[in-house]
């Protein structure tokens, strides 16, 4: 079995666990490459010969590992997350352990279910996403997070949340599947493909990651305080009941365009991107092919 391992040095945890991993995958009939992310090796790089592995295994944060799907999308080559960034809300909706005896498990085990993916094109780039990619509050967290990460962990999302409780208002004109247009005010617009972000929070009440659809959320408040009565009751919803709430408003489309007037700052799996809004979201169905366990499988499967 040949395993090409793909790893960002730089992402969030940083403590070498992916050594020992990979020194537990290893024998007689293995043969693994490891090829470290960096300023002289991109993601494209570093799988241009992917085809000839049997497995890869993403190392970083979701950033990281988004990258690799997109890369990878329509291949059909097994891709196994490997959690070490700061939030890894991919492994945490795969339902994925963090334990690196249980990770090298499931690499030998090679139990694997497709899933949808993303893409999200802003000012001329594509950039592939499984989570959830946004303009507006959103961003401006994910974009005052990066710069505390490495000192705070996960925490610096709260810290970047607390001290931005009043985000840009905006205008926005959302065009969903080409033919339905909504015009909104709001703080932010979200497309989400899985549906928790980190700390386990949903962004919509059910998450279906393999439906061909992108979850759309907008979000219809006048500063972030008044999100919080939206997001408890999506957090209880047990009904699964996607209705307008509390300043939340969610659709479903295949294809989002949205226009914001004041422009606003964008995102895509908590990876902040230069420039701003307007931007378009894809959904890819089926197009990123995962090693899970066995809890994930009997879930989504």
């Amino acid at each position: 079995m040949r395993t090409l391992v793909v790893n960002n040095t730089k992402a969030g945890a940083a403590d070498g666990a992916i050594f020992d991993f990979i020194r537990l995958i290893s024998d007689e009939d293995t043969e693994v490459v490891v090829r470290n992310l960096g300023p002289s090796l991109t993601t494209s790089q570093a799988l241009t010969d992917a085809a000839d592995f049997d497995l890869v295994v993403a190392s970083g944060g979701d950033g990281t590992l988004a990258s690799v799907s997109y890369e990878l999308r329509n291949t059909g080559i097994p891709i196994l997350p490997f959690p070490a960034g700061t939030s890894n809300a991919l492994t945490t909706n795969l339902l994925s352990p963090t334990e690196t005896h249980a990770l090298a498990d499931l690499a030998k085990n090679m139990l694997t279910l497709d899933f949808d993916l993303a893409e999200f094109e802003c000012q001329g780039t594509t950039y592939g996403f499984e989570l959830v990619a946004g303009c507006g509050y959103d961003a401006t967290i994910m974009s005052k997070a990066a710069e505390l990460k490495q000192a705070m962990g996960s925490l610096a999302y709260f810290h970047a949340a607390l001290t931005n409780p009043l985000p840009v208002h905006s205008s926005f004109t959302i065009t969903l599947d080409d033919d339905t247009v909504l015009n909104r005010q709001g703080v932010g617009v979200l497309v989400a493909n899985f549906s928790k972000l980190q700390f386990d929070l949903p962004v919509a009440s059910e998450n279906l990651p393999r439906d061909g659809l992108l979850d759309v959320v907008i979000l219809g408040t006048n500063n972030a305080v008044e999100l919080i009565p939206g997001l408890i009751s999506t957090i209880l919803d047990k009904e699964h009941d996607a209705k307008n709430r509390m300043g939340l408003e969610f659709y479903k489309a295949k294809k989002v365009e949205v226009v914001a007037d004041p422009a606003l700052p964008v995102q895509y799996d908590g990876e902040p991107v230069e420039g701003t809004s307007p931007y378009v979201a894809r959904i890819l169905p089926g197009a990123a092919r995962y090693v899970v366990c066995q809890e994930c499988y009997d879930q989504y499967a």
